[in-house]
């Protein structure tokens, strides 16, 4: 069997167009995390299956870091370092981590922590506070979503997240309510969308429920019983006394039921 590396080598033979690009094996001494870099909290259940990798010889992707005078900086890839530090701890010494260059901007870094495929998933509030950081950075909803590769609107949506005021976010920290759930409060309540929230929940809570959905949070008037009632206006035989706006909301529908056909000229 061959390799990358024979193969390679071999290239004068075999005709490959296969180029070399670098990692490098760094002293986990030398390598740092910066408090407050990673948008990512860090997960340990997550860190503990980095921890079982090392110890089982599996493939862990290499970091992206950043040489700098304190150390080599962590841009991506905290939870394979902390895992790493648990396997050490754990009696099987990891002296080195395979690590590669990060280049780009202060822009760049946030961007691919955003994007990058091999970082966990990011919650919707860890989304929030990378585009927050852009946004701080002067970066527009447009320039943000070409940036991460999203749509201008989820842009919106997320940095309308960190709006929502520290009670309704606690709230999606703790999965009481989902993130579209409290930007929906959020535009329809405004300040007192936490308030809303919070009596809602208990509302929830006193039904047995965990969580505060949408319906719940938000609840409608059936739609089938205010189409019946405008229906039960307009087919009245005596004349109803309702107010203006209603006059001109009842005329409206009459003759749109002229125009689909449903009712005689």
């Amino acid at each position: 069997m061959s390799s990358l590396s024979l193969h390679y080598k071999s290239k004068d033979k075999n005709g490959t167009g296969t180029t070399v690009k670098k990692t490098f094996l760094v002293p986990l001494n030398e390598i740092y995390v910066e408090p407050g870099f990673n948008v990512r909290e860090i997960d340990q259940v997550h860190v503990e299956e980095f921890r079982d990798a090392f110890i089982e010889g599996e493939y862990v992707p290499p970091l992206a870091v950043q040489v700098t005078e304190q150390g080599v900086k962590i841009i991506d890839g905290h939870h394979r370092y902390h895992g790493a530090l648990l396997a050490t701890a754990a009696g099987h010494e990891i002296p080195r981590l395979e690590c590669k260059d990060f280049i780009g901007s202060d822009a760049d870094r946030i961007a691919f922590m955003v994007t990058s495929s091999q970082g966990k998933p990011l919650t919707p509030l860890e989304r929030a506070a990378a585009y927050q950081r852009l946004s701080n950075q002067g970066w527009e909803a447009s320039e943000i979503a070409r940036k991460v590769k999203r749509s201008v609107a989820d842009v919106e949506h997320h940095l309308q997240l960190l709006t929502c005021g520290d009670t309704l976010i606690e709230m999606v920290r703790t999965g009481e309510v989902s993130a579209t759930t409290a930007v929906a409060l959020s535009r329809e309540h405004g300040s007192q969308a936490s308030t809303v929230a919070a009596e809602k929940m208990t509302e929830a809570k006193a039904a047995g429920k965990k969580k505060l959905t949408r319906n719940a949070a938000m609840p409608k008037f059936s739609s089938a019983k205010a189409m019946a009632f405008i229906q039960a206006i307009a087919d009245a035989d005596t004349e109803v006394l309702i107010p203006q706006p209603a006059e001109a909301i009842l005329a409206e529908y009459r003759e749109f039921m002229k125009k689909a056909g449903w009712e005689d000229s």
